[in-house]
């Protein structure tokens, strides 16, 4: 006869794993692992994507500012140039994300691969400054550090595509994650080659910055590889390959829509080059336009390029120490978006984009204001902590509010709009630095965010988005 001990240890034996692999697979759940390990193969290279190209932004980015005053620019044609970059962006972007779903997503983030890698060999060849500006609209140089160009636009609506609506949150911080270490780790990088080619090879300044813009278009050249290696599935007319068919069949089986009323919309866009919009989602987008474009202006006023160059000059950092720095706060902005993706999960994507990035907006007012280093040093890591918390969210909130076959033009247009706004930013701010008025750029950033987040909460904090109203219609269907 078998001991009831013996039995009973045996039990509690075999329990232990599964007692320990649950609060395991719970944390795995709540920060999105699972999610991104059961997504798709094309939206992993997506991903990846995003890491290799903003990985490329955060080098040149650090040093552009500097690399166009050692040419013998000063700071109101330095805002100029970032400016006039931005402006010249805006008409490609809106080009191309308007006809993607028409002529392929996959080529025309190909297309914008091979461009960005064209830009990075012009600038490592030229100094004239027209010929950079031309290389910087065509080939996707970006004075933020963040995105410009279609590509963000065309991958979020991609994913967007390819996930389920209750998956998005966490796709879209890991995208968001990602990115933004990419961009960490560009910094540090580029700092410390541009310090070892100066001390180690005593290459001067300008030499040096080339030598990061010839690494920049080896990358535009992987990511270009990349793109290449995506499926059709990424296209809007493919039927996505799901990890989880059952949760995503009901969303996406039909990506052009899935009201009968979009019906006619979506034959009609079989035989236009453009996408039409509903009227809801035109509100929609006038609303998200305007709020938008505040946030972006502010962006403009502060770019990554600019907060480089101010540090640079007001405490006479070297590169590899300001990489560091930016590296650091990089980081710091990454890590913060898993807290972001959990938060979203339990008051909402909008109140998460708000109660996070207010902060930032304030930290951001306050940077110019102490004297010290140390000083400084305490708000631009204090706006690091929640700077990039309301991406993933806004992401989410964006590919949920419009309908399916309208995504990519919507995002589009809110990108080109914000493009525009920030476009106006950098001149102003070019001109208060040649006065020695740089701070003012500061505040003015810091207020008009926090004006966009009240804005934003006030129009959307209860609104319903598209999906969320019509899986409820569904729902009293079937109840009926």
């Amino acid at each position: 006869m078998a001991d009831p001990r013996g039995i009973e240890e045996h039990h509690q034996h075999q329990g232990t794993p599964s007692k320990i692999l649950r609060p395991v697979k719970a944390f795995l759940k709540e920060v999105g692992l699972l999610t991104i390990y059961r997504s798709p193969w094309d939206t992993k290279i997506l991903i990846l994507q995003r890491f290799v190209r903003l990985f490329a932004y955060g080098g040149s980015t650090l040093i552009l500012a500097s690399y166009l005053s050692d040419l013998g620019n000063e700071d109101a044609r330095i805002g100029l140039f970032m400016t006039l970059t931005l402006i010249g962006d805006v008409f490609i972007s809106f080009l191309l994300t308007l006809i993607a779903d028409q002529l392929g997503r996959r080529w025309i983030l190909v297309l914008g691969a091979a461009l960005m890698s064209a830009s990075g060999v012009v600038f490592a060849l030229s100094g004239n400054y027209w010929v950079l500006l031309a290389a910087a609209i065509l080939g996707v140089i970006s004075p933020a550090g963040n995105e410009i160009g279609p590509f963000r636009a065309i991958e979020e609506s991609t994913i967007a595509h390819l996930t389920a609506s209750s998956d998005r949150s966490d796709v879209y911080a890991w995208y968001s994650l990602i990115g933004t270490a990419g961009t960490a780790l560009g910094f540090i990088g580029c700092g410390w080659i541009i310090t070892l080619l100066q001390h180690e090879k005593h290459y001067d300044s300008v030499q040096a910055d080339r030598i990061i813009y010839v690494i920049y278009a080896a990358v535009g050249v992987t990511k270009m590889c990349l793109a290449l290696m995506l499926s059709k599935d990424c296209e809007v007319d493919a039927q996505p390959k799901s990890a989880n068919p059952t949760e995503t069949a009901p969303l996406l089986g039909n990506d052009r829509g899935e009201q009968n009323k979009d019906d006619d919309i979506s034959k009609k866009g079989r035989w236009r080059l453009l996408p039409e919009i509903s009227k809801e989602s035109q509100v929609v987008l006038v609303q998200l336009c305007v709020l938008f474009a505040f946030d972006n202006f502010a962006s403009g006023l502060a770019p990554l390029s600019w907060v480089t160059y101010f540090f640079k000059r007001k405490f006479n950092l070297p590169e590899g120490k300001l990489g560091s720095i930016f590296s650091i706060t990089g980081i710091i902005s990454a890590l913060s978006i898993f807290v972001a993706s959990s938060i979203s999960k339990r008051i909402g994507n909008v109140k998460t984009m708000v109660f996070t990035h207010l902060p930032s907006a304030i930290c951001l007012a306050l940077i110019p204001i102490p004297s010290t280093l140390s000083g400084a040093l305490v708000f631009l890591i204090g706006r690091a902590c929640t700077q990039v918390m309301d991406v993933a969210p806004r992401s989410a909130f964006l590919a949920a509010i419009v309908l399916p076959h309208e995504r990519t033009a919507v995002m589009g247009t809110i990108n080109v709009v914000k493009t525009c706004a920030q476009s106006m930013g950098p001149v102003i701010t070019g001109v208060l630095g040649t006065n020695n008025h740089f701070w003012v750029a500061f505040v003015a950033a810091g207020s008009l965010k926090a004006a966009y987040d009240l804005g934003l909460l006030a129009l959307f904090a209860e609104r319903k988005s598209r999906e969320e109203r019509m899986t409820e219609r569904r729902d009293e269907g079937e109840g009926a």
